[in-house]
């Protein structure tokens, strides 16, 4: 149960809020006020948690910098045996945390277990990978370069940034937030986390986890609240060095506001599957079910589009319908396929791009059907460019399909899109799987699989409107560090010892 036996102490046992962590402490915010975690399933409030003021924000900070600097110089050893620990202890205690996934974001039981497990084994992982590529340095002569002698021996080394925002999205709360968290900690930064609003006790118990690791006072630090109220005071706040966010809109927002600080942007996507004459149907149908409609499509690097050949189109359309047929659809704790979407926000905005289709004309391969926030699985055939669903992101479980006439045109919608995620095509000829995957301007472009964001140390990132920098353990560790160089200079050749 959340906030009971090891987590007792996040929550306040007379009002049932739960707490903010800084300094090493669990507080009550002394704005008094609270933020509501609507149940997805229920739609009705199961949780709060605190409304964190801007004079919390800066002492959080002030707090965060002193702690860094003592932070920066602990052993890498030392670093990375702490989160080991921690990531012992996450795991140890994967049911209540996943049963706050269940509770917050309609999150199926078993991906929400997966969700916690995999968060530990990415935490160590990152610490093994830190210790290994911040161990290093590199030496430099100056006589390598044409004109100089050899009188300069230059040193290069990792250090740290200071102080690095988290901002995790709903979808995987505790997951994208220990990716951000790991690699900052490893490089010797200091961390607050601001969490999102469904997802928030997740992060909360789980940052508790950490605490309970021992990690010094003042490094780790979680505020909670609206971001209508301290959002743009935590983005643009001066003691901020690095900025790691997962989400969509808001991150362009946050980039053009940051200032000059090192950015790590995971943005929104429309990934498209390209699918070809000469696909295995089979494989990639079950793809695309998998890959489009798997936590009902809340997962940026969800099948957004299917662009398929006309040749195929009808059998591919077949075989996709009948594994539809066969998903569930209900609550998250009974392992459904299919669970509610996040909000009720997010169920009307994907009732309006299904209702443009309609108008338009797209085939509706399924009754469209809405309970509340949970929508059953929907496939629009014959989708056009003037739909919306065409272009835009629904992050939900419906699914557009567009029939094209060649790979040209495949290639050519989706590059039009102002997303650039991922990508995946389906053919057995590699040789042109390989040609089509230079042409498509994407982050990452998946061959006979759908897109995917793991295992958790490869490349993962976003052009255009989907992102900048680039995840993955080692890439954030790299991007959350910055190089010093100390040059040693010596005496001319001329110079003879005495």
């Amino acid at each position: 149960m959340a906030g009971s036996g090891v987590f007792a102490e996040i929550l306040d046992g007379e009002t049932g809020v739960f707490k903010y962590y800084s300094e090493e402490e669990w507080k009550k915010s002394s704005s008094g006020k609270t933020v509501g975690i609507v149940n997805p399933t229920t739609r009705k409030t199961q949780f709060k948690v605190q409304a964190c003021s801007q004079a919390e924000v800066n002492k959080v900070m002030e707090i965060a910098k002193i702690a860094q600097k003592a932070w920066a110089k602990t052993p890498l050893w030392k670093r990375a045996e702490l989160l080991h620990k921690a990531a012992a202890i996450l795991k140890e205690h994967k049911s209540p945390i996943a049963d706050c996934l269940v509770k917050e974001i309609a999150k199926p039981a078993k991906d929400s277990v997966t969700e916690v497990v995999r968060s530990g084994d990415l935490i160590s992982y990152c610490a093994e990978e830190g210790v290994r590529i911040l161990g290093q340095g590199t030496f430099l002569v100056s006589d390598s370069f044409p004109g100089n002698e050899r009188t300069k021996y230059c040193l290069t080394s990792k250090i740290p940034l200071g102080v690095v925002l988290a901002i995790p999205p709903f979808n995987y709360p505790v997951n994208l937030a220990v990716s951000k968290i790991a690699p900052a900690l490893i490089a010797g930064n200091s961390l607050v986390l601001k969490p999102p609003t469904q997802g928030a006790v997740s992060c909360l118990h789980m940052v508790h986890c950490f605490h309970l690791a021992g990690f010094p006072k003042g490094l780790i630090s979680c505020v909670t609240g609206k971001g209508s109220e301290i959002g743009d005071f935590l983005t643009m706040h001066p003691g901020v060095n690095c900025i790691s966010f997962t989400g969509g809109d808001t991150g362009i927002s946050i980039s053009k506001k940051a200032g000059m600080i090192p950015l790590q942007m995971e943005l929104g996507g429309k990934d498209a599957c390209i699918v070809l004459e000469d696909a295995d149907l089979d494989l990639a149908a079950a793809n695309i079910v998998k890959g489009g409609l798997s936590y009902s499509g809340q997962r940026c690097t969800a099948v957004k589009i299917v662009l398929v050949m006309e040749s195929v189109a009808d059998a591919l359309m077949e075989k996709v319908n009948a594994k539809v047929a066969k998903l569930t659809v209900g609550p998250p704790e009974d392992n459904c396929d299919i669970t509610p979407v996040v909000s009720e926000s997010s169920a009307n905005f994907i009732e309006g791009l299904v209702m443009d289709a309609k108008e338009k004309g797209a085939t509706f391969c399924q009754p469209y059907k809405r309970e509340g926030n949970l929508i059953w699985p929907l496939l629009l055939d014959n989708v056009r460019p003037d739909m919306r669903i065409a272009w835009e992101e629904p992050f939900g479980p419906v699914l557009p399909v567009v029939r094209i006439g060649s790979v040209e045109e495949g290639i050519h919608h989706c590059n039009a899109s102002n997303f650039g995620l991922q990508g995946c095509i389906f053919t057995k000829d590699i040789n042109k799987a390989m040609i089509i995957s230079d042409a498509m301007e994407t982050g990452t472009v998946q061959i006979n699989s759908a897109p995917a964001r793991g295992p958790d140390h490869f490349p993962f990132q976003g052009i255009k409107d989907s992102g900048i920098g680039s995840q993955g353990i080692t890439n954030s560790i790299n991007m959350m560090v910055k190089v010093k160089s100390t040059v040693i200079n010596l005496p001319s050749p001329s110079y003879t010892m005495g």
